[in-house]
């Protein structure tokens, strides 16, 4: 299952989601949630992104304050991976540390530093512009009836 990466612009409001190959995988593994990056690594060349999240292979949330990459169970009362239903509630939940690894199977970021060209081009999300044909002179139409 190959990793995937949800990447925000904040100045369009529009998000981009990005396969990243298992050969690019590895250099992300060990960044952590709130880290500046280059976005070269998924064809973004002179662009900045942060992490802001994620969630690994089974669906539970990396949390930003707890460290590592494991998975842990927690006393959660407000905050990422529980909203409680009653004030003052508490629960024991499941949630992934920081830390992006193997297991991590989707990364959350925003950008932060722009660079030259179009996001949309540098994805290829724009088409291509295809030359417009003339219309042919009325010589030429006359030329090829005869």
């Amino acid at each position: 299952m190959a990793m995937k990466m949800v990447l925000a612009d904040p100045n369009t409001g529009k998000s981009y989601k990005i396969d990243i190959d298992a050969a690019k995988e590895k250099t992300i593994y060990g960044k952590a949630i709130g880290m500046e990056m280059d976005a070269g690594f998924v064809g973004l060349a002179g662009y900045t992104l942060k992490i802001t999240g994620g969630c690994d292979k089974s669906g539970f949330v990396m949390k930003g304050d707890l460290p590592g990459p494991a998975k842990r169970r927690i006393l959660g009362a407000t905050g990422v991976g529980f909203s409680p239903k009653i004030n003052g509630q508490r629960k024991r939940k499941f949630i992934r540390g920081n830390e992006i690894s193997a297991d991590t199977a989707q990364i959350n970021a925003k950008l932060v530093g722009y660079g030259d060209k179009k996001i949309e081009k540098l994805l290829g999300l724009e088409p291509e512009e295809e030359p417009v044909a003339e219309a042919p002179t009325t010589e030429e139409v006359a030329a090829a009836e005869e």
